[in-house]
């Protein structure tokens, strides 16, 4: 592919918007995505788009980074797939460095749980939307059905995510093979992450810098699977008990930056980097938190299409599928909960989930609205 400025430059206005506004964490990310390049420009099918986010939950890392680096890749080549990364990543990067040098001279942000309390109602309907919408493709069969709906169960259990995936892809090869009375089935192989050093260079004595702070983060982009919370527990071990270079409390306040700031919330990164060393090490921990994203994506990438002319992989696939609408809906259900105690927020929620279903509103308008009312107080 030789894609013109033009193509790129698209790609770029797109993700800076969308890194810009893109409320709500990893899978309200991907349903944002679902609607802008499926359902309103047609970029690709709802299949293809499944495909992506399957090798996505299979490879460590941010998810919704990597779904726009998969995305910039199909749409602009490799230029594309550096612009539409970079592009996703910046924004969230500029604002989160600015609240890190806000929050290093006043010391909290209170205001964030205003926005947080806003726009958790709009991203539930989000995610629902986009649960139903992909549903309606990757749900084709009762056998389908009944693997999301294990799914769904194990992770509401708290069953880990990769060997919710993995299990999946797995169970369909096995029931589609003996549905066929195929005796070989073929060999599937998961990759494992790269190996890092299990700490960072600096003792736990040491103060900060941003060459440890670099590894440290490095490792975390290279080796988590999972939500931010999962980010979180690791950071945890890390920089409060290893090292002790953060408190609970701080460590506490720079996860809630990233979860209600647009774009990836492993920006946590830029935060803490900040805090800990400065803008140096925030830039330092930014790229070591990303970069291995970029490169499990150029690893993985070019098997995807051909693993859909393999009838044992495409039948992983199509569980892995099921199996990411599963971890989806899991997500919806858990900040359901959390928002059920207000009548505002299910008043927000209701309302939401019906515009995005019944009209093709642009999602981040939605979303403003909802960091505006949370801001104003009336959620």
């Amino acid at each position: 592919m030789d894609p013109d400025r033009s193509s790129l430059s698209e790609l770029a206005k797109i993700f800076l918007r969308l890194g810009a506004t893109s409320f709500g964490g990893p899978a309200a990310h991907i349903a944002i995505m679902e609607d802008e390049f499926v359902r309103r420009r047609h970029w690709l099918s709802h299949e293809e788009f499944l495909d992506l986010v399957s090798a996505c939950n299979l490879i460590p890392g941010p998810n919704s980074t990597e779904m726009a680096i998969h995305l910039g890749l199909l749409r602009g080549g490799w230029p594309g797939f550096l612009v539409a990364g970079i592009s996703f990543i910046a924004p969230a990067m500029g604002i989160v460095m600015g609240l890190g040098w806000a929050y290093h001279l006043y010391g909290s942000l209170p205001w964030a749980l205003g926005i947080l309390h806003g726009v958790e109602p709009v991203v539930v309907a989000v995610v629902i939307q986009a649960v139903w919408s992909l549903g309606r493709s990757a749900l084709r069969s009762w056998s389908l059905g009944a693997v999301f709906a294990v799914c769904l169960a194990a992770a509401l259990a708290g069953m880990d995510e990769l060997v919710i995936l993995a299990a999946a892809g797995l169970g369909l090869i096995l029931a589609r093979a003996a549905s066929d009375g195929r005796a070989r089935l073929g060999a599937l192989a998961l990759s494992g992450a790269a190996a890092l050093p299990a700490l960072s260079p600096a003792s736990a004595k040491a103060a900060p810098t941003a060459s440890a702070l670099f590894w440290i983060f490095l490792k975390a982009g290279a080796c988590l699977f999972g939500s931010g919370y999962v980010l979180l527990a690791f950071l945890r071990h890390d920089l409060v008990l290893a090292h002790g270079w953060m408190t609970e409390a701080q460590l506490l306040d720079a996860t809630a930056v990233g979860q209600v700031t647009p774009g990836p919330v492993f920006t946590t990164a830029t935060f803490i980097g900040y805090t800990l060393a400065g803008p140096g090490a925030a830039v330092a921990c930014t790229v070591a938190i990303f970069l291995p994203a970029f490169f499990f994506v150029a690893l993985s990438a070019p098997w995807i299409v051909k693993a859909r002319r393999s009838k044992p992989a495409s039948a992983f696939l199509d569980g892995v599928n099921a199996a990411s609408l599963a971890l989806m809906a899991g997500v919806a259900l858990t900040l359901f909960r959390s928002v059920s105690g207000s009548i505002e927020a299910m008043a927000l929620v209701v309302l939401s989930a019906a515009i995005l279903l019944r009209y093709r509103l642009n999602v981040t308008w939605l979303l403003a609205g909802g960091a505006l009312l949370g801001l104003l107080g009336l959620i």
